[in-house]
């Protein structure tokens, strides 16, 4: 039985991230609780990091059918977990955080919200005139909302929710074009034999460049540098 181990990161999707590069898997099959969602303190003084438990999930083969099932967590303990959410109140504040921001942008958004509660999302989908304005250069803009409204709706939870803020399928569409640039970089690192170092990204197109390529028999990725600068690194295995 693998053990917990503990990753300390800026945010916790920043902990999962540094999780997943650590154990060389997505985030679909790593097994995590959140230990402190950590805070930004007043004016960057007395900030604390966010601290996850993560290992691997476990899989065991069974023999009657031959497949791989992954073990979930405990049922009962998932519900009365769930217990401690009030969704309602979640999508509340998150609509009244919102609608306050463009109030003040002089933006008229619509925001549509919903709450996938198998996986524990919030779901948030903004629509209107001049949404480019709402992603901003490569989707910082769309991050930095998103990053709010996690800050707003989790400060309240026992359990990590996450939140997924989205416009006009911008996300759907960044995760082709980084799915496309992984492949094509995997490409050039094998003809050229010589590593490519990406541009800087955040935690969540980091986890999409490594995602894309771990099943790639020729190439390995790791990540270097400290945030906001860090980034990926393709290279050949050995």
């Amino acid at each position: 039985m693998n053990e917990f181990k503990e990753y300390t990161a800026k945010t916790v999707d920043d902990a999962i991230t540094e999780a997943c590069e650590n154990l060389s898997v997505t985030s679909d099959r790593l097994d995590y609780e959140v230990v402190s969602q950590g805070s930004n303190g007043f004016f960057g003084m007395g900030a604390k990091a966010a601290v996850i438990r993560a290992r691997i999930k476990e899989e065991i083969e069974n023999k009657e059918n031959n497949t791989i099932n992954v073990v979930k967590e405990n049922k009962e303990t998932k519900t009365q977990t769930n217990t401690n959410l009030n969704v309602d109140k979640i999508c509340e504040d998150a609509k009244k955080f919102l609608t306050d921001v463009f109030h003040s942008m002089n933006m008229p958004v619509v925001i549509d919200i919903s709450f996938d509660e198998k996986n524990e999302i919030l779901n948030i989908d903004l629509s209107g005139e001049d949404m480019g304005v709402l992603i901003g250069k490569r989707g910082q803009t769309l991050d930095s909302l998103q990053y709010l409204v996690s800050l707003v709706v989790n400060r309240e939870t026992d359990r990590y929710v996450h939140v997924k803020v989205d416009t006009e399928n911008y996300r759907q569409r960044r995760k082709a074009t980084l799915e496309n640039l992984a492949r094509n970089i995997a490409y050039k690192v094998k003809k050229t034999r010589r590593s490519v170092s990406l541009e800087p990204m955040n935690p969540y197109e980091r986890r999409i460049i490594h995602s894309a390529l771990q099943q790639d028999r020729f190439v390995t990725t790791h990540s270097e540098g400290e945030e906001p600068y860090r980034r990926v690194v393709v290279t050949l295995k050995k």
